[in-house]
Parts: C-alpha cells; structure tokens; sequence
C-alpha cells in the first residue's frame, strides 16, 4: 500500500513509520505545520509542532530513507481547532483540543488530501490498536498499553476515516518499549521528551492566552444560593471542577474547600459550590459518532459498558438510556465526578469502541424521571483542583486555566 505517514518529529510517529517501512509498505513522511509562528521554539516538553520538531522530524524520515514533505495547515488548524478552543471556553464549555485536531486535522485534512493524492492509508504514532471484524469492518480497540491508550481522543474520527488509518505501536507493551526501538533504529529522538501542553499554546498559560484572544470581562462568583462570594475576570478562565485561583472573598459556611459548578457566560457569572455537588449521574451528549448500528437504539448496544469523560480517566460502569444517530443518555449509578460541557463521551465494551457523543449537560438524578425541566446543570472534575483533561505523546494536553506547572 501507499501510505502516508504523519511524522510529528515525536518518537511515537517516527517509529510508527518505521514499521510502516518494514511492513513493506510505499510510505512517504509527511509534517503538518500548524503553527502560524515560524520561528516558535518547542519549549523542553511543552507543545509540539514547531520549527524544532519539523527537523527532528525530518531527521527521521532521513534515518528511514523515505520522502519527506511539510504541509502548511496552519489556516486550517487557526480556523478549526484554535476557533473551535476559543468559542468553547467563551460558552462556559471545556474543549479538549487534541479531539478536534484528530476530527478536523488528522483524520480529515490530512487524510483527504492523502486519498486525494492517490494514497491508500495515513499511519499515525498514536496508540491504539484496529480489529478487523469478520463482516470486513474495522472496529476501534484501547491500546495494549493502557497508560498510553489513546482510543478516547481518536474516537471522534469515524468508521469510514477508521478504514484508511493505521495504528502501527497499538500493541506496544510500553512507551520504553518505543523508545529502545527508537534507539536501536539510530532515531535520534528516542530520548526526545513527551509533550502534555496545548500546541499552540506552549508555554502552558492558557489563562493568558485566552485573555489575550478573549479579552478582560469581569463579573462574580456566586454560591449555590446566589450570593456573591468572590470576582473574576472572564468567566471563561473558569471549568467545571476548579478550585485554585478562586480568590473567593468570603469562605463557605463549614469551611470546605469549594469547587466550580458551572460557568454562566450569559450572565458572565461562575458559581461555585462543595465537592458533593459535582457528582452526576445521568449524562446527556450530541454530535455522537457510531462504531456500531444504533438502528434499536439502547437495545443495540450492550446491556453493560463503560464511559470515560476524560482522556486518561478511569472508565465506569453505566447503562445507555437513550441512542439514537446524533445523540446519547447514559446513567452512571455510581456517580461521576469530572463532566462538564464540551468534553467528549466515549463509550466502551471491554476495551472496544463503541461511540462518542460531546457532553451538553448532566445532572444529579436517582431515576431518569427525576430529570429538572429546562436543566442546565453542571458538575465537575475529581481530579486535583482546577485540572482539565491531559494527553501525552503526540498529542497536546489541556493545562487548567489559571493554574501554572
């Protein structure tokens, strides 16, 4: 086959392709420019995509003895993912900006300009692995290395987009595993450190970058009663689960820590309450993505699965209320901490895919009955205050707004 590979200048993508090569595949390297700052400098292990990694990804290609081209996607990328990143956050949600480069980078502009280039499949250095099914379909599994299992963010890219892709360290024990073969290959970036921060913004402060694009818009910080307890310059610095960075003027009645329930962008407003009221336990998503049939709706799904809400989160035991080709209910009877608006639900069997869904709302609820008319409410993170969804590898990672590493 003619294969493309999408050559980061990471080490996952470098010895994905290297496989590519040895599988005995046409494979021809290819480095997506995203950023619009040419002479940006990677930072350590922060962001990803810069001047830097375009050589060291050229280097590779060099190792490898295969051609080597730089696409120029920063347009498109500025106008999908960045926009995208900006109008979330400016509506109270909370992006997860490694999903939408998969949907609209990746797996979209990449690969269409592939096939259209007479290409048969694009090879990526993320971890996951691709099942062939006996009907000739192809199905979307977790990697064999669960901490570096990306599944959760390529969920997003479809069966057709699945079709065409190739996952090559899918069954890799562990990323030192990659790493020793990066080494033994003569790949100078075996020892290359991971980047964990939003690519484009590398030096990993998202508050200053979203007042910069967004600009200042104070306004306050009420608790569940209404009553103001604090001040805050743009609501949109602010995600479900946050405790750093609160400021709040006036400590809670008990005196336990408080945490953000939910970011009112009409009203400009945060409101803040205990840890208890972030659990949720019914979970509403649209835009959803189907690996399998939802013809039957729930009774085509398994009776028993599991949702994750977060890149590297834990997945949890829960029931599909509602499905259908565009939207998805699902009960988590034991309750989840870490749901907020914008970020992607994805559901499992085991460790196949079976679909994916953007929150629009959740709430706490003991039957689906219980559902408050017209509710919007939100809840938040069990992870440590203030903290948004983290990606490593070749992908980026959300930094909580306010908060510095």
């Amino acid at each position: 086959m003619r294969v493309l590979a999408a050559l980061s200048g990471g080490v996952d993508s470098a010895v994905a392709a290297a496989r590519a090569v040895d599988a005995g595949h046409d494979v021809v390297g290819v480095h997506m420019a995203l950023s619009r700052t040419r002479d940006q400098l990677r930072n350590g292990s922060r962001g990803c995509c810069s001047i830097e990694d375009a050589g060291d990804a050229r280097r590779a290609a060099d190792v490898l003895g295969i051609p080597y081209y730089v696409w120029d996607l920063s347009e498109r990328f500025e106008q999908t993912v960045v926009a995208d990143f900006l109008a979330e956050y400016e509506a109270g949600r909370t992006p997860n900006p490694c999903v939408r480069c998969n949907e609209h980078i990746k797996f979209a502009t990449l690969l269409d300009r592939a096939l259209a280039l007479g290409f048969d499949a694009v090879c990526t250095g993320h971890y996951a692995r691709i099942v062939d099914e006996p009907d000739g379909s192809r199905s979307l599994h977790r990697a064999r290395d669960a901490a570096k299992d990306q599944s959760y963010v390529l969920a997003v890219m479809g069966r057709d987009r699945l079709a065409r892709a190739m996952f090559p360290l899918g069954d890799v024990a562990s990323k030192d595993e990659t790493r020793r073969e990066a080494a033994n290959r003569g790949l100078a970036v075996s020892a290359k450190p991971d980047s964990y921060d939003i690519c484009f913004v590398a030096d990993g402060d998202t508050q200053g970058f979203l007042r910069t694009r967004l600009g200042a818009r104070p306004g306050e910080i009420v608790d569940t009663s209404g009553a103001v307890v604090g001040e805050h310059d743009g609501a949109y610095a602010y995600t479900v689960g946050q405790r750093r960075g609160l400021a709040l003027g006036r400590p809670a009645a008990d005196g336990r820590p408080r945490y953000v329930l939910a970011v009112e962008p009409v009203h400009n407003r945060v409101v803040v309450g205990s840890a208890d009221d972030l659990v949720v336990h019914v979970i509403e998503g649209d835009r959803a993505g189907w690996y399998v049939s939802t013809t039957h709706g729930p009774a085509a799904l398994p009776a028993d699965l599991q949702v994750q809400v977060r890149a590297h989160g834990t997945p949890v035991a829960a029931r599909v209320e509602h499905a259908d080709a565009t939207s998805v209910r699902v009960r988590v009877a034991a309750g989840l901490r870490g749901v907020a608006p914008g970020q992607s639900l994805v559901l499992y069997d085991a460790d196949r895919v079976l679909g994916e869904a953007t929150v629009t709302r959740s709430w706490r609820s003991a039957t689906s009955s219980d559902e408050p008319a017209g509710s919007d409410e939100r809840a938040g993170s069990d992870e440590p205050a203030g903290s948004r969804d983290a990606t490593t590898s070749d992908e980026a990672a959300v930094l909580p707004a306010g908060a510095h590493p």
